[in-house]
């Protein structure tokens, strides 16, 4: 019985087969979605105008060749631009014989778009600062404790020169961070630029992600700038007390000398209600909370 079943099983497996083998050498009718490319270029130029990412062709042919397609992924289908310049018209149709991968084994019936326009013209090359496009999430209570570091800031850009005069800046593709709680290091891509090139095309960013905490600094002394000679300026009280939120290791590494509280004296003369709120000038990566008091009275001196 047993080995009848085994009988039984490859019969089935080989009609399946069988049936597979002459099903998919019938014809077939399909459409597919290629890359578009454009190539050979003269030296020294490109072409801004934006043209089809993809093309859509309608084939004919067994379909062992058609299923083919869908294995791995799909060549590029090059045209070539050739020597001329200015404005160009190029029939896609005509390219067939450049792209033997796909006429040599199916029938291509149709193309869509049949033709592209596009304008060779020289480039120029620029070095242009990178914008990066990035959201960021954070896990509760961490966020960036430092400016995002990119590296390299700037690039050099070649390209056509009627997009090159409305550059001034490069952006990078849009990327997604969530629940953040250390810091990270991701390469991004450049935005792709029809008729741009980069150099290089990818740039480095580092996020600081730290613990945000809150400190506060008691005993931060007032000064007073700008003070004539025959005049004396007593502030009450003369040091203050700030608070300031950062990153947990930014903070720890901070002491009281760092931070600068004043007043100016032509202030204080235009001042009309007796007190008057110091300026502070605090580390960098740090952000100011409150101060205590928020403002401080004045006795102005005058000596002859």
């Amino acid at each position: 019985m047993r080995k009848n079943i085994h009988i039984i099983i490859l019969s089935l497996l080989f009609s399946i087969v069988l049936w597979a083998s002459i099903t998919m050498s019938n014809d077939y009718y399909t459409t597919y979605n290629f890359p578009l490319e454009l190539v050979d270029f003269p030296k020294g130029y490109s072409s801004g105008v934006e043209i089809p990412k993809d093309i859509s062709v309608k084939l004919k042919g067994q379909g062992w060749k058609l299923f083919a397609f869908n294995l791995g992924a799909l060549s590029v289908y090059k045209v070539s631009v050739g020597k001329g310049r200015g404005k160009k018209v190029l029939n896609l149709a005509t390219f067939l014989g450049e792209n033997q991968w796909l006429s040599s084994v199916v029938e291509v019936l149709n193309i869509q778009p049949n033709t592209i326009r596009i304008n060779v013209e020289r480039t120029r090359t620029k070095k242009l600062k990178i914008i990066p496009q990035i959201k960021l999430g954070f896990k509760q209570g961490y966020g960036l404790a430092t400016k995002i570091k990119i590296s390299p800031d700037t690039v050099k850009v070649t390209g056509p020169r009627s997009t090159m005069r409305k550059l001034n800046s490069v952006l990078t593709n849009e990327i997604e961070l969530n629940e953040l709680d250390k810091s990270t290091q991701k390469e991004i891509a450049l935005m792709d630029i029809q008729g741009v090139t980069y150099s290089p095309g990818k740039i480095n960013i580092t996020l600081d992600v730290q613990k945000i905490v809150e400190m506060n600094i008691e005993e931060i002394s007032v000064e007073v700038l700008n003070v004539p000679r025959n005049r004396e300026v007593v502030l009450l009280p003369n040091k203050i007390t700030i608070s300031i939120r950062g990153g947990i290791d930014v903070l720890g590494k901070l002491t009281n000398d760092q931070f600068k509280a004043s007043v100016n004296y032509r202030d204080i003369i235009r001042d009309l209600s007796g007190s008057i709120q110091p300026k502070i000038i605090l580390p960098e990566n740090t952000t100011l909370l409150f101060t205590q008091p928020e403002r401080v009275q004045y006795v102005i001196k005058r000596y002859r």
